[in-house]
């Protein structure tokens, strides 16, 4: 296609360059912190886009941005004039949540002319709706997932409703069912409170709620290395599950009466956690699994960070429930992971270690190999 052969191009005219000549750029909201610290341990160049009005972060941390371009809305990011002024910089877009959920897909994919770290192919794979998505890549790793329910009314435990807000895009407002009628009165309260919408509760995701430990494994898979790096654990704050959970439960039932509170699922945070050793068999089997069926599946495959959200179930199996094929929010493990320490000696996090590798394909002449 002819926007890939673009992109093509300005890779190749990238790999001329030396470290001083490229920047590191990143859509001002989700990880931007976190990547363009990373950045600059390694001594890059960054900039950051930013909506107006979401830009006060990244003037407040000015050791972190080299330059921070404001707009009226973060898709004018897509623009002509904004893509070029990036293209003067040499600019390599490293991608998180945030960049497909504003931008969307088809234009990360196809408008934004720009070389991306990772494979902008696989960023898709969120979007549960898409048929080749992380559901089908996890079957085909032989990786175990939840059983996905395809009508409600075959709801025969308890599950996890994945919906859209309807205020909020890039948010979504979870609840749980252990029925048809439960998932209904739920599902109604949510549309009459105005936090889903009809239209989005019929393209949620239905999945089997599994009960166990929650961590978000963080991986690592580097094109120049061929090899899987599981970087650490983190776990999510959520609001207002957190701290509501730890009043007791009398109480939290005569809240939720009087109070009308609904529970939700909003990531608000993070925390670290660890695993014991002898889950790290497993847990490096997963990595390398997927990253192989990526590979088959999305050739070149996984490039860069990736994290399976799991559920270790008190069995010790492993359950997926979620994949993030690009930087995950976890800036918490830059400064709490023991597993880059065992790997690489020193304490890092995602941020640091996609600039390691682009610093270590600009040095060995291989920037084809990891950008898109």
């Amino acid at each position: 296609m002819q926007d890939r052969v673009q992109v093509k191009s300005i890779v190749d005219r990238y790999g001329k360059l030396h470290l001083d000549d490229l920047t590191i750029c990143v859509l001002g909201s989700h990880s931007a912190l976190e990547i363009m610290d990373g950045a600059k341990d390694e001594g890059f160049r960054t900039v950051v886009v930013c909506q107006k009005g979401r830009e006060l972060p990244y003037k407040r941390f000015r050791r972190l941005a080299d330059e921070v371009i404001v707009l009226d809305n973060f898709k004018d990011m897509l623009s002509k004039d904004v893509q070029s002024r990036l293209l003067e910089m040499n600019a390599i877009v490293v991608p998180h949540r945030a960049l497909t959920a504003y931008l969307g897909y088809d234009a990360v994919e196809h408008e934004l002319m720009l070389p991306i770290f990772g494979n902008r192919s696989m960023l898709r794979i969120e979007d549960r709706q898409y048929e080749r998505n992380q559901y089908y890549l996890l079957a085909r790793a032989g990786i175990r997932y939840p059983r996905i329910m395809k009508d409600a009314r075959s709801i025969d435990r308890p599950v996890i409703v994945k919906v859209q807000e309807a205020k909020r895009k890039l948010e979504r407002a979870f609840f749980i069912a252990s029925s048809y009628e439960d998932y209904v009165r739920k599902a109604e309260a949510r549309i009459e409170k105005g936090m889903i919408s009809r239209e989005d509760l019929a393209d949620a995701t239905i999945e089997e709620f599994i009960i166990g430990t929650y961590f978000n494994f963080n991986y690592f898979y580097s094109p120049i290395s061929d090899e899987v790096e599981f970087l650490g654990i983190e776990r999510r704050l959520q609001t207002n599950l957190h701290d509501f959970i730890s009043i007791p439960a009398r109480q939290q039932l005569e809240m939720m009466d009087e109070l009308d509170i609904t529970v939700q699922n909003i990531e608000i945070g993070h925390m670290p956690a660890s695993i014991r050793e002898s889950m790290l068999e497993k847990v490096f089997e997963l990595g390398d699994r997927f990253a192989s069926a990526a590979k088959q599946e999305y050739p070149p495959g996984i490039i860069g960070v990736f994290s399976l959200q799991s559920v270790v179930t008190s069995d010790l199996d492993v359950v997926v429930y979620d994949v993030s094929p690009r930087v995950p929010g976890n800036p918490i493990l830059a400064t709490t992971s023991p597993y880059t320490k065992y790997m690489h000696g020193e304490v890092f996090g995602v941020g640091r270690r996609i600039a390691m590798e682009i610093r270590r394909a600009i040095e060995m002449g291989m920037l084809h190999t990891i950008l898109t």
